[in-house]
């Protein structure tokens, strides 16, 4: 029996690289007496921080992520009291993102841990063939460039032939 998913399934293995990762860091930030801070609310803060109150809108685009994905992390860092909602002032219909003085109060804390991961991650890069990051954005574009619906779709040869979309 392995401990590892089929190396097959990429999709169970990057969840499970990925649960690896963020969940050591987790770990840390319950140890600092953190239980509430997650690490994917790290990519908002550090958008908060460099561009001050942002939409839900800017918040994803300044983090790569789905309006979705922004809208459900800036809620439950909100639950966390980490980030406020205010009115836009120039503009009614959107809410504006920020960090609360809870928030900032952390920073020092939360930066620490930024490091040290960065760090973590640096080591961790010399015992690869080639740095993480830069396999996930070789990734990333590729699919960018072809869809990998379309690469199952032309590999596809099931019953009655052709497309089965």
């Amino acid at each position: 029996m392995r401990d590892t998913p089929d190396p097959a399934a990429v999709g169970t293995l990057l969840r499970h690289v990925l649960e690896l990762l963020d969940g050591d860091v987790s770990k840390i930030y319950e140890e600092q007496g953190l239980p509430e801070y997650r690490p994917r609310f790290s990519p908002v803060v550090r958008a908060l921080l460099a561009e001050g109150p942002l939409s839900v809108r800017d918040v994803a685009a300044a983090v790569g992520v789905t309006h979705s994905a922004a809208s459900q992390t800036a809620a439950q860092m909100a639950r966390a009291d980490l980030v406020t909602h205010t009115p836009d002032p120039l503009d009614a219909r959107r809410r504006l993102i920020d960090l609360t003085p809870k928030a900032r109060a952390l920073l020092p804390r939360i930066e620490a841990e930024w490091e040290a991961t960065a760090a973590a991650m640096a080591e961790l890069d010399t015992e690869l063939s080639m740095p993480l990051a830069e396999l996930l954005r070789e990734v990333a574009e590729a699919v960018g460039r072809r869809p990998f619906r379309e690469r199952v779709g032309a590999a596809y040869r099931g019953p009655g032939s052709g497309s089965p979309w």
